[in-house]
């Protein structure tokens, strides 16, 4: 089964979870997962369309997903999906 690893600004919505083991094939079906399984979550991964929220860097293993399939990257049992906020800053 895929582990998200939970970064530590968004563990207070998973129960203070850092690590999960999700039944996933795919980054989508892993996303829909937890936004139903943690709906205060949800708002945090998915915009309003329902599109993960692009401020979301979204790793399996080293890739981003980004430069893969996108939410329809396959997942397999093994995988490690981290999630990584964006984080802005300057001037």
């Amino acid at each position: 089964m895929p582990t998200v690893i939970i970064p530590t600004p968004l563990r207070k919505f998973t129960e203070n979870a850092a690590r999960l083991d999700v039944d996933a094939a795919s980054v989508e079906e892993l996303v829909d997962h937890l936004s139903s399984s943690f709906p205060l979550l949800r708002k945090h991964l998915l915009d309003e369309t329902g599109k993960i929220r692009t401020f979301l860097n979204i790793f399996v293993g080293d890739e981003d997903i980004r430069d893969l399939d996108q939410e329809k990257t396959r997942l397999s049992v093994q995988a490690i999906v981290s999630i990584v906020p964006a984080i802005a800053g300057g001037k």
